[in-house]
C-alpha cells in the first residue's frame, strides 16, 4: 500500500558528486612552502634569510586557509589546517637548518 502512494514522476535522479580529496590542498601547500624555502635559501643573503622565511611562512598560512576554503568541506577543516601548516612549519625548518649547516660548514 504504501509503494502504491509513491507514483513515479518520469525524471531520473541525479547522482550525487564524489568530494575533492582535501589531502591534495595539504600537499599542495607543502609543495609550495618548500619551493618557497630553497627559493629564498638561494637568492636571499644569509643575514635576511631568516626574516625572509618568515613572511614566507605567513604567507604558506594564508594560502592553507585559501586553499582548505576553496575546497568548502567543513568536515576535518581544523585537522587539514594544522596538517598543513605544521607540516610547512617542519619542511622549512629542516630545509633552513640545511641552508644554516651550509652556511656554517664554509665559515669553518
Amino acid at each position: 500500500m504504501l509503494m502504491a502512494a509513491a507514483k513515479y514522476d518520469g525524471r531520473m535522479s541525479e547522482p550525487a558528486l564524489a568530494p575533492r580529496n582535501a589531502f591534495h590542498g595539504v600537499v599542495a601547500v607543502w609543495i609550495v612552502s618548500v619551493v618557497a624555502a630553497v627559493t629564498l635559501g638561494f637568492v636571499v643573503p644569509e643575514d635576511t634569510r631568516v626574516a625572509w622565511l618568515l613572511i614566507a611562512f605567513g604567507g604558506i598560512v594564508l594560502l592553507t586557509f585559501a586553499v582548505q576554503l576553496w575546497y568548502a568541506r567543513p568536515q576535518g577543516f581544523i585537522v587539514r589546517i594544522a596538517g598543513s601548516v605544521l607540516g610547512a612549519l617542519v619542511l622549512m625548518g629542516l630545509i633552513s637548518m640545511v641552508f644554516g649547516l651550509a652556511a656554517l660548514a664554509a665559515a669553518v
